[in-house]
């Protein structure tokens, strides 16, 4: 493991945690005077699935080259579809007043908002042909790294200007995930 690969991991890593980036400063939104320790959880499910993911390519690209074309292919709509939902909700809740239900985000919405966001990291592994597993393993962790990192800011800066956005939180998070889900079905036209 040299700098250069440091490096160029560090970088990709970056480019991949921005849409969970994202997602934090809306789970954020959604929770006023969420506690620390939640934005620290945030930050470690995105970081998980950012880590998850390109090593599941990489094994995943041994395995089923051919037949996983085509998952490839639908990935990007299962991503936009669980984006959209969750934001859907945050949304109808903040709309509707229901500040009282919608106390943040859920386990199971942040399981699904780790998974649609690092679906682009599972392409990455497939990149990571050319490396032993350990290399491969390495690159993953730097990956989840700066997830973490990037993340643990997100939330906290989300939950900083949520107090600054009052009962419009809820749908400001909302549209953001619904927006990230925009960008990841686009990208997959581009």
């Amino acid at each position: 493991m040299n700098a250069e690969f440091i490096l160029s991991n560090l970088l990709l890593g970056t480019g991949l945690a921005m849409d969970a980036f994202s997602a934090s400063v809306a789970d954020a939104f959604a929770e006023p005077g969420m506690p620390r320790r939640k934005g620290v959880l945030i930050a470690s499910v995105f970081a998980f699935f950012q880590a998850l993911m390109p090593m599941t390519g990489r094994l995943l690209l041994y395995a089923a080259e051919r037949s996983f074309a085509f998952v490839t292919s639908v990935i990007p709509y299962i991503a936009f579809a669980l984006l959209a939902y969750v934001g859907g909700r945050m949304i109808y809740n903040g709309v509707n007043g229901r500040e009282a239900e919608a106390r943040g985000v859920g386990a199971g919405a942040l399981l699904a908002q780790g998974v649609a966001t690092s679906i682009d990291a599972l392409s990455a592994g497939f990149a990571m042909d050319k490396y032993s597993l350990m290399l491969s393993l390495a690159a993953s962790l730097i990956i989840a790294a700066v997830t973490f990192v990037i993340c643990v800011i997100g939330a906290l800066a989300g939950r900083r200007f949520s107090s600054r956005t009052g009962g419009k939180a809820q749908t400001v998070g909302g549209i953001i995930l619904i927006a990230i889900g925009v960008k990841i079905l686009l990208e997959a036209f581009l």
